[in-house]
C-alpha cells in the first residue's frame, strides 16, 4: 500500500541539523505515527513520502520554508522583566506561554539583560534546513475515527486507553 491521503504512516526516524547534530530520534521508541495529508507532519517530509510504501527508506532534506518556517524578525520582542511574575526563576532557553489576540502561543527566553527580556516566538527549528533518515514501517488505512478526531490511536499515536480510563 503506497502512501497517500487518510493513511495511517509508521515510520521511524532520525532527524539532524546542517551541522550533523541529531535533533530528534524514534530509536528506543515506538514509530511515529500519522495521518498523511492531515497537516500532521511537516509539508516538506510529508511530499518526500507521498507514495512510497513500507520497508521503503528514504533520506530527506527540507529547507525552511516546508519545515518549520523562515525566521521572522517581527516575532522577537523585547518586554520589561515586571511583565513576568515569578520573574526571578526566568532563564535563557527557558520557554514561556504567552497569549496573543486570543492565542496561546510559545516563545524562547532569548536575552535578559537588566530589566529587558527578549522573547522568541518564532518556533526553536525555524531557519534550519531539516535532514530526515527515514524508513516506513508500516502504511494502512485510516479509521473513521482516526479521520474525525484527526490523529492516530494506538502505537505511535494517541492512547485512546488512556484517555478513557482518566474519564
Amino acid at each position: 500500500m503506497n502512501i497517500s491521503d487518510n493513511k495511517v504512516v509508521q515510520m521511524h526516524y532520525e532527524l539532524k541539523n546542517d551541522q550533523g547534530q541529531v535533533l530528534d530520534s524514534s530509536t528506543g521508541k515506538d514509530p511515529l505515527a500519522y495521518i498523511h495529508g492531515m497537516g500532521n507532519i511537516i509539508p516538506g517530509l510529508e511530499k518526500e513520502l507521498l507514495n512510497k510504501t513500507k520497508g521503503d527508506k528514504i533520506n530527506a532534506v527540507v529547507g525552511p520554508a516546508e519545515g518549520y518556517g523562515v525566521k521572522d524578525d517581527q516575532k522577537v520582542f523585547k518586554v520589561a522583566k515586571k511583565q513576568f511574575q515569578g520573574d526571578g526563576d526566568l532563564q535563557v532557553g527557558m520557554q514561556i506561554q504567552a497569549e496573543n489576540q486570543g492565542n496561546m502561543e510559545v516563545g524562547t527566553v532569548e536575552k535578559i539583560e537588566g530589566d529587558e527580556i527578549t522573547l522568541n516566538f518564532n518556533h526553536p527549528l525555524a531557519g534550519e534546513t531539516l535532514h530526515f533518515d527515514v524508513e516506513v514501517v508500516e502504511v494502512r488505512d485510516a479509521t473513521e475515527e482516526e479521520l474525525s478526531h484527526g490523529h492516530v490511536h494506538g502505537v505511535g499515536g494517541h492512547d485512546h486507553g488512556a484517555e478513557e480510563d482518566a474519564k
